[in-house]
C-alpha cells in the first residue's frame, strides 16, 4: 500500500513539473525550468538539513538529456509580427537619420550634378526634407520589414558558416522591394536639391506633365544598380561584424559599440558604391533633355568629358554622410527593436546557442 501511495504521489508530481515546465534546448539536450515542491527539494537536499528548503515553489533549471524526453514542437515564426516589429524600427531610424544629415547628402547631390565648371551653391540645404520624409518613412519601413523576416528564414536554410549569404541576400531583397517608393521620392529629393522645384508637390506634378509617370522613375536602373549592392553589402559588413564580436564578448552590444560598427560598415559601403551614386545622380537630374541616353552612355560620356576621376565626385561627402547616418541608422534601429521586443514574447532566434526539437 505505501509502495502504491508512494507511486500515485511520484506521477502527480511529475505531471505537475510538466505542465510548469519550459524547455530550453541546448546541444544535446536541453534545460528544464519548473516549480518544484518544498517537499521535494527537501527530500533531494537530505533529511539531515531539515526544514524547507530555500527557493522552494521559485523556478528551478535542470538540464535532462534530450534522449530521456518527448521535446515538444517548436510554435512556428511570426512572419507578420516580424514586418511589423521591422518596419516601426526601420521608419523610426530612416527619419532620424534624414532629419540628422540632410544637409550633406544636399552638399554631395550638388557637387555630383555639376558638370566641368559648374558652381556649387551652399545655401538652401535643407530643401526638400519634408517631401524626402514623406517618401523615406514607408521605404525605411519596407525595407526592414522585409528584411527582417526573409533573413530570419535564409539563416534557417543556410548552414552558420554560410550567413553572410542569407545577409548579402535579404539586404537585396529589401532594397528591391523599398525601390518602388524610394526611386520616386530619390527624383523627387535630387531635383529639389539642385533648384529644379521649390516644393515637392511642384516637383511631381511638373515632372508627370512633362515626363509621365515614368519621369518620377528615371534613372531606375542606376538606381537598383547603386542601391541593390549598397543595401546588401552595408547590412552584410554589419550584420558580420556583429556576430563575430557577440561571440568575442559574449553579451548583447551596448548602443556604442553599434554606433562604431554601423559607421564602419557605412563608410567602407559608401565609398564603393560611390560611382554608381554618380551615375545614378546624372541620371536623375537630367531632367527630359536627355543628356545621357543610359548607364553605359552615361560612364562613356563622363569619362570622356571630364575625365574618370569625376566618376569619384562627392566622396568625401558620401562616406562622411553615410558613416555617421550608418552610425545612427544602426543604433536607432537596435534600440527600437530591442524596446518593441520587450514587448513581445522570445523568440528562438534570440538565443543563438539554442537549437529547437
Amino acid at each position: 500500500m505505501a509502495v502504491s501511495m508512494m507511486r500515485l504521489r511520484h506521477a502527480r508530481d511529475s505531471d505537475a513539473r510538466a505542465q510548469l515546465s519550459h524547455p530550453v534546448h541546448f546541444d544535446q539536450g536541453f534545460y528544464m525550468e519548473d516549480i518544484v515542491s518544498n517537499s521535494e527539494l527537501t527530500r533531494r537536499k537530505g533529511k539531515s538539513q531539515g526544514g524547507a528548503f530555500p527557493g522552494a515553489g521559485k523556478p528551478q533549471l535542470h538540464y535532462v538529456c534530450a534522449s530521456s524526453v518527448v521535446k515538444p514542437k517548436p510554435a512556428p515564426k511570426n512572419f507578420l509580427r516580424d514586418f511589423l516589429e521591422g518596419a516601426a524600427a526601420g521608419a523610426t531610424a530612416g527619419v532620424v537619420v534624414e532629419t540628422a544629415l540632410y544637409p550633406i547628402d544636399t552638399i554631395k547631390t550638388r557637387l555630383q550634378a555639376a558638370r566641368a565648371g559648374g558652381q556649387i551653391n551652399f545655401k538652401g540645404l535643407y530643401s526638400g526634407l519634408a517631401g524626402n520624409i514623406f517618401g523615406v518613412l514607408p521605404a525605411s519601413a519596407i525595407f526592414i520589414g522585409v528584411y527582417e523576416p526573409v533573413k530570419r528564414k535564409l539563416l534557417d536554410i543556410f548552414p552558420d558558416h554560410l550567413s553572410s549569404v542569407a545577409h548579402l541576400t535579404a539586404g537585396a531583397v529589401g532594397g528591391a522591394t523599398a525601390s518602388l517608393i524610394r526611386v520616386p521620392t530619390e527624383v523627387v529629393k535630387q531635383r529639389m536639391q539642385t533648384g529644379q522645384f521649390a516644393s515637392a508637390r511642384t516637383a511631381v506634378s511638373s515632372i508627370v506633365a512633362k515626363e509621365g509617370v515614368r519621369g518620377l522613375y528615371a534613372g531606375c536602373g542606376a538606381f537598383l544598380l547603386r542601391d541593390l549592392p549598397f543595401d546588401a553589402i552595408q547590412f552584410c559588413i554589419y550584420e558580420q561584424l556583429k556576430i563575430v564580436y557577440k561571440r568575442t564578448v559574449n553579451r548583447d552590444l551596448y548602443d556604442a559599440e553599434n554606433a562604431i560598427m554601423g559607421a564602419f560598415s557605412g563608410a567602407v559601403t559608401g565609398a564603393v558604391t560611390t560611382p554608381l551614386d554618380v551615375i545614378k545622380t546624372r541620371l536623375m537630374v537630367q531632367g527630359s533633355g536627355g543628356h545621357y541616353k543610359g548607364i553605359a552612355d552615361c560612364v562613356a560620356k563622363i569619362i570622356k568629358e571630364e575625365g574618370a576621376g569625376t566618376l569619384l565626385k562627392g566622396i568625401g561627402p558620401r562616406v562622411m554622410w553615410i558613416g555617421i547616418g550608418g552610425s545612427i541608422f544602426f543604433t536607432a534601429l537596435e534600440r527600437t527593436k530591442q524596446l518593441l521586443s520587450q514587448a513581445s514574447p522570445p523568440k528562438v532566434e534570440d538565443f543563438p546557442s539554442a537549437r529547437t526539437a
